[in-house]
């Protein structure tokens, strides 16, 4: 493998910090040295791009790959060619496959399958609940020592009180966290959108808004009785969004994440029975969408995750009620997340560190960083360049994206996973 050497780019990392102008060495898949005046090694390749921005690959904490057993939706090999596409070099899948990731063989052939394919790192999250059924415990401890980098039941809620608070005891010991779908299941069943006006103008069985802020007051009582850490994921309202902050500044152990669709579309998205646009949590009002805006610009939430959901055509073509939740989102996250810099809400290294050394963090992983010494995992985009997404032209298997038509500026123009080009 030829040295690289990175030139004239502006260095971005926000786990150290650091924010210039300089060059950065690729020797041997790994971060040899970083700063300026590095000089041209014999042999070694020079990559130069005008208004680029180098950053560490980035960090995807939650998405689903379709393999096993739902693989004429996607496929672990075109998730992982959506995922380069997108800069993500590391990627965290959820367990609510079939079979689900129940078992630690599971763990180890879809981490060895990342390893195998060479563009993605996959850090399989273990099933709270064998099956993700919600009923009876997984063995959490040997899916911990198989290599599951948290747990969690995916889209599914883990509703029994008692069964969540057995949970966070049992990864407490495993110094593990558990990933909650913040949504109280019973309040939610049968809904398409979220419960209010425009639901009831296009007659669509509502999910409250507060079965959202229900399950989250509940897991914040059960984490502060077991001293267990949760993490909610795609968190989405204004009354979650609170509680969160209240049990954070009490210093419960409580965390939370948010994906593109929920700051930047609100439930109008929709619009005539709009398929595409219908995901788990359901688009919420603008205030809402405001609240989760806010809420990233005091930090209130940690992370930003794609929330990978590829669906089929049959799956989206059906009536609205009947149409599988989920969206697309892997090639769209780096650009979907830039749109906050754009418009002025996040500093640029605020935005990158959420998709970055924030999720990296919150997993345990010592991805999301530019460090001599560190794996060459890179990501080099303009933050500028515009592109539309269209659906049917993205890279990857799934098209079903709630951004279809949607013009955005920020485009990735080269993914480097341990120093080898992966897209580009």
């Amino acid at each position: 493998m030829r040295d690289a050497l990175f030139r004239g780019v502006r260095l971005l990392d926000p786990a150290s910090g650091l924010d210039r102008m300089g060059e950065l060495l690729v020797r041997d898949g790994r971060i040899a040295d970083l700063g300026g005046g590095l000089g041209v090694p014999d042999g070694a390749e020079v990559i130069e791009r005008d208004g680029a921005v180098l950053c560490p690959g980035l960090v995807d904490m939650r998405a689903s790959l379709g393999e096993p057993g739902f693989e004429y939706r996607e496929t672990i090999a075109s998730a992982a060619e959506a995922a380069a596409a997108g800069g993500v070099t590391t990627l965290a899948c959820l367990p609510d496959s079939l079979p689900a990731i129940d078992d630690p063989a599971l763990v180890r052939l879809l981490a060895a399958r990342g390893e195998e394919i060479g563009s993605l790192s996959i850090l399989p999250y273990g099933a709270v609940t064998r099956g993700c059924a919600g009923e009876t415990l997984a063995e959490l401890g040997l899916l911990r020592e198989a290599g599951a980098v948290a747990f969690s039941d995916g889209a599914h809620s883990i509703g029994p009180a008692l069964l969540m608070r057995q949970a966070l005891a049992y990864a407490r010991g495993f110094g593990a966290m558990i990933v909650q779908h913040p949504e109280e299941p019973t309040l939610a069943a049968g809904g398409a959108a979220t419960e209010g006006p425009l639901a009831t103008r296009l007659g669509l069985a509502g999910i409250p808004a507060a079965a959202e802020a229900i399950q989250v007051a509940r897991d914040i009582s059960l984490s502060r009785l077991t001293g267990g850490a949760v993490h909610f994921s795609r968190i989405s309202t204004a009354e979650a969004l609170v509680l969160v902050r209240r049990a954070k500044e009490e210093g419960t152990a409580v965390t939370c994440d948010t994906a593109p669709p929920y700051f930047d579309l609100n439930e109008t998205a929709i619009g005539d029975f709009r398929t595409y646009a219908k995901l788990s949590p359901p688009l919420r009002p603008e205030s809402d969408r405001e609240a989760v805006c806010a809420a990233l610009v005091d930090g209130t939430i940690d992370a930003i995750a794609s929330d990978h959901q590829p669906r089929d055509a049959d799956d989206k073509r059906l009536p609205f009620a009947q149409a599988s939740p989920g969206g697309a989102g892997l090639a769209t996250l780096l650009a979907v997340t830039l749109v906050l810099v754009h418009n002025g809400t996040l500093p640029l290294s605020r935005a990158i560190g959420l998709i970055t050394a924030g999720p990296a963090k919150l997993l345990g992983v010592s991805a999301g960083r530019l460090a001599a010494g560190s794996a060459a995992d890179l990501c080099l985009f303009h933050p500028e360049r515009a592109w539309q997404v269209v659906a049917g032209s993205l890279p990857g298997k799934a098209q079903n994206t709630p951004f279809d038509g949607r013009a955005l500026e920020g485009r990735v123009l080269g993914t480097w996973k341990k120093g080898r080009l992966v897209f580009g």
